[in-house]
């Protein structure tokens, strides 16, 4: 039923029959959902009872009631829980500020996408390639498969040197050029590709180099 019309139009008991999950031998889930929500009439209620009250309600036991405060513990997160702010990328440092810290250590290279919406802001950052000190050979499909999956319009390409020079290799550079060429095809630009080393990155959209 809850898959027939969506979660959001769901109604309080079918929720906590999914919570539920399995039924007894005589009793299904959505029974003993409905004969929880008689004994606790008010969600508030349900979560004070704990697992302790729950576990004692007829076709529930202590699995049940675990899974039940789960879904509820969730929930409660869900509502205390701080907005994330994307972070928007308006500059080269921007972008490398965001990762900087975690892969100037790296002691091997990385091969990082932050991919942006139309406002530049930070949707997915995705790691595609973990390889050895002198080799960062991403393909572009790697790259605008995940771009596609969140509907990106643009991202920027990072990746360490863990030598601690961030000066591009003639690598760096055709990895670039591909990306660039291949974002031309699908319409979905690649800004810059940043190369991170010790306490210090390059940029090389603004070393020329695409």
């Amino acid at each position: 039923m809850v898959q027939l019309k969506g979660l959001a139009q769901a109604t309080t008991v079918e929720l906590l029959a999914c919570l539920v999950r399995s039924g007894t031998r005589d009793r299904t889930p959505l029974e003993i959902a409905e004969e929880l929500l008689h004994i606790y009439p008010s969600l508030i209620e349900l979560e004070a009872a704990g697992v302790g009250g729950l576990e004692k309600a007829p076709g529930v036991g202590k699995a049940k009631a675990l899974q039940i405060m789960a879904g509820l513990e969730l929930g409660r997160r869900l509502v205390t829980e701080p907005k994330w702010v994307r972070p928007t990328i308006r500059s080269p440092e921007d972008a490398a500020e965001l990762l900087l810290e975690e892969m100037r250590l790296y002691q091997q290279e990385h091969f990082i996408c932050l991919y942006l919406n139309t406002k530049n802001e930070v949707v997915s950052k995705k790691t595609l390639f973990i390889g050895g000190l002198n080799t960062s050979i991403v393909h572009p499909r790697d790259v605008f498969r995940e771009a596609i999956r969140c509907s990106a319009a643009n991202f920027i390409a990072v990746h360490n040197h863990p030598s601690g020079d961030p000066t591009p290799s003639r690598e760096d550079i055709e990895v670039s050029e591909r990306l660039v060429e291949a974002g031309r095809l699908v319409g979905i630009s690649c800004l810059d590709h940043i190369i991170i080393g010790h306490g210090q990155f390059i940029s090389m959209k603004q070393r020329g180099f695409m």
